[in-house]
């Protein structure tokens, strides 16, 4: 199974639910992770982020920012979007319905449809920063039970 994340600048959300989901799925599960815009194309992740993960025992220093590719469509089996101006990005950059099929809204996995956007703490603080870890942390759990059942 490979899973992508994906957020507006890949230096918050997706970088730390690639590092979430890494923790929790078996070895032979590939997850990465990628922006809509290519403005941090090349970055590692929000210093906040990095911060957050760490305090959780995670990792993501590595990372590096990357923008969503056409060929992420065919790589990938589940295209997991931060929020609504997101997905609607990446859907644009489909070509058919399969692809169409694999993009899904996050948080939407939790069955709460009406809040089921990760918010961009990126204009936030630590506090913010921690409040995101928690939620894709929860969408994460829900994920892996949803694709290991």
């Amino acid at each position: 199974m490979k899973i992508l994340m994906v957020c507006l600048g890949n230096i918050c959300r997706s970088p730390l639910a690639e590092g979430i989901m890494k923790t929790k799925v078996p070895g032979n599960f590939f997850v990465d992770s990628a922006g809509t815009i290519s403005m941090h194309e090349g970055e590692h992740p929000d210093k906040r982020a990095v911060q957050t993960a760490a305090n959780h025992g995670i990792n993501i220093s590595n990372q590096r920012s990357r923008p969503i590719t056409k060929a992420d469509f065919d790589t990938f089996d589940k295209i997991y979007c931060m929020d609504i101006d997101v997905m609607a990005d990446v859907v644009s950059k489909t070509r058919n319905e399969e692809q169409r099929q694999k993009v899904s809204l996050f948080l939407e996995v939790l069955g709460d449809h009406e809040n089921a956007e990760v918010p961009d703490p990126y204009w936030g603080d630590m506090k913010n920063f921690e409040e995101v870890f928690q939620l894709l942390d929860r969408g994460c759990d829900a994920i892996k039970s949803q694709i290991l059942s």
